[in-house]
């Protein structure tokens, strides 16, 4: 079973990785088009609200929710029982966010002030960020509801649909920016249509597949329904535990209104860096092992759910040490590949690449937290996750005071990384001293063949890239440079594991999950 998880986590990080690149086409145009000025920072505080829900919701916080309600149901065979559930639960679902979406557009002034109460300063900025943040706020309800269809599909082992689903965000953006942007008086507005295009788009791409499967929805009031009642009681606890660091991202947003032009920029334009790996290892790992995890505990089989555990756990830092090391060696040189052109200056680089280095002190802890949640989650138990996430972001929140003085913007990302690691060892320790997770045997050879791996590769990349070469190149060279040495790096890496005696396969093949 543990070769299909495999299977089902290389699929989904595969098209995560489609949608990733698409993003990174979508901001190499906008800082290409549009560069970092008042009208940018205000678009990406506005993208801010309905992106940060798009992470929540489509990234697994309803599937937290739900997700062990349907195994629940499967596991009984209530099949017409689980229809009303879903029907009764996608028509409360329903008309509760289009209920707050509406609040939402009454009081966008309010919302802004909130989330960038720098802006209040600068009057155009106010205004901008508020008009944008109209035309984008409908996304939440279309993607509220995508996730919910998205949960269902993978309930059912249907991950290749709900995967690449956030391809679509970016192609409509890439589209607004190329076709609609030239045609605007503010160009960044057509950015914020291009949103609201994609959640119409996300939510219709879904249909066939649940209609194929029996489970399109028929929309149905169901507040009063216990189950419904149960999902509604887990949702709110489960957003909060599996978007901790998301919410410090809000935060960091917030605090950097009040510094320099251009931080909220830097921030933005480093976090999508980071956000890569995580996509494709915890995203994917948080999607593919919550139904296994969920179905493990309605089966109270505690083996297979500690095995399913111990193999995301050593995926995490097989893949996130090396994608760590790559963001901090390379960041000036992946920065001014992706987002160097006409508007976006050297010093832009510079300072996006600081933030960057800093978000990615805590990637192990980022993807690390996306298993572990899923260990509590998959259980019933949100509440130890939200009291982590509390205790973590009173951590972060303190670091955010005590380093923006000396780091700026990019304080800020260290104090986000450092709140991550809190929280993901938290979780850790209670799982294991909970005798939840029990670690299998080898993790000290495995923990030591990766170290190895790693510093090799560090040295080799830190001694042999110069770290200017990049400024003297054209586009096509920086490109070709930097494709160069990540291959370098992860032949190093790689082929250390091999060498020290490491086989991939025994991942997929000696977990009896």
């Amino acid at each position: 079973m543990s070769r299909q998880l495999f299977k089902s986590t290389v699929i989904v990080s595969a098209l995560t990785l489609i949608s990733r690149i698409l993003g990174f086409v979508r901001d190499m145009l906008i800082a290409r088009l549009l560069g970092v000025d008042i009208a940018t920072d205000a678009f990406f505080v506005a993208f801010k609200i309905p992106n940060f829900f798009r992470r929540i919701f489509a990234e697994g916080a309803f599937a937290h929710a739900f997700m062990p309600i349907i195994e629940d149901y499967k596991a009984r065979g209530g099949k017409a029982a689980m229809q009303l559930f879903i029907d009764r639960a996608a028509g409360t679902l329903a008309l509760s966010l289009l209920v707050l979406t509406l609040l939402g557009m009454v009081f966008t002034p309010a919302i802004i002030f909130v989330i960038a109460p720098g802006f209040a300063l600068q009057g155009p900025q106010f205004e901008i960020a508020s008009s944008l943040l109209q035309i984008c706020l409908p996304y939440l309800l279309f993607i509220g509801l995508v996730a919910f269809s998205g949960g269902l599909l993978n309930a059912f082992g249907q991950f290749v649909v709900p995967a690449f689903t956030p391809a679509l965000l970016n192609i409509c953006m890439i589209m607004a920016a190329v076709w609609w942007a030239p045609l605007m008086a503010q160009p960044v507005t057509a950015l914020a249509w291009g949103v609201f295009v994609a959640g119409v788009v996300q939510l219709l791409y879904q249909v066939p597949a649940l209609l194929r499967l029996g489970l399109l929805p028929r929309f149905k009031w169901g507040y009063r329904d216990p189950e419904v009642k149960k999902m509604l009681s887990l949702v709110v606890p489960a957003i909060f535990s599996v978007s901790v660091t998301q919410i410090n991202l809000l935060l960091d947003t917030l605090i950097a209104s009040f510094l320099t032009v251009g931080s909220v920029s830097w921030l933005y334009y480093s976090d999508r860096l980071v956000e890569f790996p995580v996509g494709m290892l915890g995203l994917a790992l948080g999607t593919v092992i919550l139904p296994r995890l969920a179905k493990s505990f309605a089966e109270k089989t505690s083996d297979a759910f500690a095995n399913t555990l111990d193999w995301g756990l050593r995926l995490v830092f097989l893949f996130g040490m090396p994608a760590t090391i790559g963001l901090v060696v390379l960041a000036e040189p992946m920065i001014s590949t992706l987002f160097q052109y006409k508007e976006f200056s050297l010093q832009d680089v510079h300072n996006s690449a600081m933030s960057l280095r800093a978000y990615a002190a805590g990637l192990l802890g980022y993807i690390a937290i996306r298993v572990l949640v899923s260990g509590f989650t998959s259980r019933h138990d949100l509440q130890t996750p939200v009291r982590y996430g509390l205790w973590s972001m009173g951590v972060s929140l303190l670091l955010n005071v005590v380093l923006v003085f000396p780091l700026a913007h990019a304080g800020l990302a260290l104090a986000t990384s450092l709140g991550s690691i809190v929280n993901a060892l938290l979780l850790l320790f209670k799982l294991h001293k909970e005798k939840i997770y029990r670690p299998m045997p080898g993790w000290g050879w495995f923990f030591a063949r990766v170290l190895v791996a790693s510093t090799l590769m560090f040295a080799a990349l830190y001694y042999w890239v110069d770290a200017n070469w990049w400024q003297a190149w054209g586009a096509g060279e920086r490109v070709m440079q930097l494709v160069k040495w990540i291959v370098v790096g992860m032949l190093i890496y790689g082929g250390t594991l091999i060498v020290s005696g490491l086989r991939f396969r025994h991942l997929a093949d000696d977990y009896r999950i």
